[in-house]
């Protein structure tokens, strides 16, 4: 029964002996085994592991993982490097983050920039997302009327969801169903997981053919979404056959107009694959972004009450939130800010591979490399941050630094060109939420739970949750 095992012993030795030394000195790091090289000191929080490690190695630090050359950053001016001059390229994979920087990627870079996430579009759908958060008010509404607690994280993904499918569909995709939305974030965590989770066949590339880990699994849960979209897009391709057809003002029909246009190339394939990048990125880094800000809202009464008042001075008592009104709320932004600090949605970033050799402090980052930038490390340096354990929105009040991009001690959407197309919907929709959710409501936790006890435990995937769901108690004010 060992025999197998043996063999494949044997073979990632003969592999392993037959690798080429990487030319140039790489950046210091732990000791590497044979064959597998420092994949047991990722463990399964690898955001943690490799902060903890960068305090021995430095802010940039090497590994072997299995054979691959991985360069982890860990110090803003390091990443601002990486991610601004040298724009390290992404795995060449469907989705639009995957995609090297060519012609494909930039079409669907301009398609969302100029189509999905400009001002102008974003403006003009102000009503529609004002609307969902009205649905976000009465369910939270509903459960102050019978007593009970709320999941946060879950009405946050309904919100975000329903946003995003009226701004592509023009419908909401749980049809007011908060049972649909837990069927649809269940599927969406499950791609988070399984993207997140370490996969041999990119440490030991003669393992692709054996789909050891997660492509099956992988290609179910894309699968699921990628029927809806198939039957959205097939509805709506009926619905312009006919003569009497008005055109909706969503996404949807301006792809579909873009498809029509042979100087474009783009097809229904591209925006398949393009809405569910979307929805994936979208709901679940926005949802847990969310979730993050009211557990440390929770922990510290006195910003919480800080930031209702805030909002009652602002705006009135009996007012309604207004995207416009996010301007005047500094502290409302600094929350927000501060809780990407501490919980940034995708605390290592996207893995990228470096283009060519980079020659960084005396060190070479090889052609070829796996490049990860640790955001969570980053916001949680101590040589950038007062105490930077510590939940305090304060230290952004008359600050300039803000997630755009521009401030690489704070990069929870990315930098450079590849950063987070998503990012102007994202801020908008976690103020909104936010805001909502501490005006119109006081908020208490379960019984036998404590701001002290709350449990603030992470749980790793491309995305960072909580370990355990938010349930909180609304009081209406």
């Amino acid at each position: 029964m060992f025999c197998p095992l043996i063999c494949l012993i044997r073979v990632l030795h003969f592999i392993a002996r037959g690798t080429k030394a990487t030319s140039g000195r790489l950046p210091p790091g732990p000791k590497s085994l044979p064959v597998i090289g420092n994949l047991l000191v990722l463990g399964d929080k690898p955001h943690k592991s490799l902060a903890k490690l960068s305090r021995t190695y430095g802010p940039l630090m090497s590994l072997k993982l299995g054979q691959l050359n991985t360069v982890v950053i860990s110090s803003a001016t390091l990443a601002k490097k990486i991610l601004q001059k040298h724009d390290a390229h992404g795995h060449h994979e469907a989705g639009m983050p995957w995609l090297p920087v060519a012609e494909p990627w930039r079409n669907l870079r301009k398609i969302c920039n100029s189509y999905v996430f400009s001002n102008q579009r974003l403006d003009a759908n102000q009503q529609l997302r004002l609307e969902k958060i009205q649905d976000l008010f009465d369910d939270i509404q509903e459960s102050c009327r019978l007593g009970r607690s709320v999941n946060i994280g879950e009405l946050a993904f309904k919100t975000t969801l329903n946003a995003m499918s009226n701004t592509i569909f023009s419908l909401d995709l749980t049809n007011s169903s908060l049972e649909t939305a837990k069927e649809f974030k269940e599927v969406v965590r499950c791609i988070m997981d399984e993207a997140g989770k370490p996969n041999l066949a990119d440490y030991f590339p003669f393992l692709k053919n054996f789909d050891l880990q997660r492509i099956r699994s992988m290609g179910k849960y894309f699968g699921k979404m990628l029927e809806v979209f198939d039957r959205k897009i097939y509805e709506r391709l009926e619905l312009r056959k006919a003569k009497d057809y008005v055109q909706a003002n969503d996404m949807l029909e301006t792809l579909l107009s873009i498809c029509e246009d042979s100087s474009e190339e783009f097809d229904t394939h591209r925006i398949k694959h393009l809405f569910l990048d979307l929805f994936v990125a979208g709901t679940d880094t926005t949802s847990s972004t969310m979730e993050w800000a009211m557990s440390e809202l929770l922990r510290n009464p006195k910003t919480l009450s800080e930031a209702r008042q805030e909002l009652e001075q602002t705006i009135g008592k009996s007012s309604w939130l207004q995207e416009s009104d996010v301007a005047r709320l500094p502290y409302l932004q600094a929350i927000v800010k501060e809780t990407f600090r501490l919980h940034p949605a995708v605390p290592l970033l996207l893995p990228r591979k470096a283009g060519a050799d980079v020659e960084m402090f005396g060190f070479t980052v090889p052609k070829g490399a796996q490049v990860l930038v640790n955001a969570w490390a980053i916001g949680r340096d101590p040589n950038m941050w007062e105490n930077p354990d510590s939940f305090m929105p304060e230290r952004f009040l008359g600050s300039d630094v803000d997630v755009r991009g521009r401030h690489f001690e704070l990069i929870p959407f990315g930098a450079g060109r590849r950063i987070c197309p998503g990012l102007p919907l994202a801020i908008r929709m976690l103020h909104m939420m936010l805001g909502t959710l501490i005006h119109s409501f006081d908020w208490r936790l379960e019984d036998g739970v404590t701001p002290e006890s709350l449990d603030m435990d992470d749980r790793f995937g491309i995305t960072l949750e909580k370990a355990q769901p938010l349930r909180a108690i609304p009081i209406k004010l």
